[in-house]
């Protein structure tokens, strides 16, 4: 089958107004496409200060998000007084649970954390609060995040992103079933999707 692999980051904006047309994909489309899931590492070692010109970044691009999909944006996170927005450890709980239990559990965990952090304003580089949103074995994820193969896993991913073309979160790479590859930069409506 053709092959459709999702480029992501949890704390991508641009990720959660994709969250619908991902879902409408995998739920209408499961019998033309496999679906597998990607960390691109939007921004993992921090190094973005938190400051009213980072917060007013944040809420211009969030509208424009909301514009364009309808998605919805709490305020929680801007009211904070201090954030370190890196996205290094959501991505890395993400490869731990599609590692741990497969690719439909590490979309449905994607799909909680972000929801978590957009629209409640939960703190998504906690571990612990990363955590208390796995529903199978708590101390296995935890056990396997720390191991030296979940930190190459991740390399990993970001690596494979790159080489796709993917440079742009989201981005939707297409595999046919010869080996073709189209990558798709950016948000893209369904019907955009489709005709790729």
């Amino acid at each position: 089958m053709t092959q459709l692999i999702f480029v992501l980051d949890p704390m991508c904006s641009w990720c959660w107004g994709f969250h619908p047309i991902i879902e409408t994909l995998r739920n209408n489309y499961a019998n033309r496409y496999t679906f597998s899931l990607v960390m691109g590492g939007l921004r993992t070692t921090g190094q973005m200060e938190w400051n009213t010109q980072s917060k007013a970044y944040l809420k211009q691009n969030w509208d424009a998000v909301t514009q364009t999909t309808g998605q919805p944006f709490s305020p929680k996170l801007l009211n904070r007084t201090a954030f370190d927005y890196n996205t290094y450890i959501a991505c890395k709980a993400v490869i731990t649970v599609r590692e741990l239990w497969g690719e439909d559990a590490a979309f449905s965990y994607f799909s909680k954390i972000q929801e978590a952090f957009y629209t409640q304003g939960v703190d998504i580089t906690d571990i612990e609060i990363l955590t208390s949103y796995i529903t199978q074995d708590k101390n296995r994820f935890l056990d396997f995040y720390h191991t030296d193969r979940a930190e190459l896993l991740m390399h990993h991913d970001f690596a494979t992103s790159r080489s796709m073309g993917a440079n742009a979160f989201p981005s939707t790479v297409k595999i046919d079933e010869d080996g073709h590859m189209v990558c798709v930069s950016g948000y893209k409506r369904l019907e955009e999707i489709l005709k790729i």
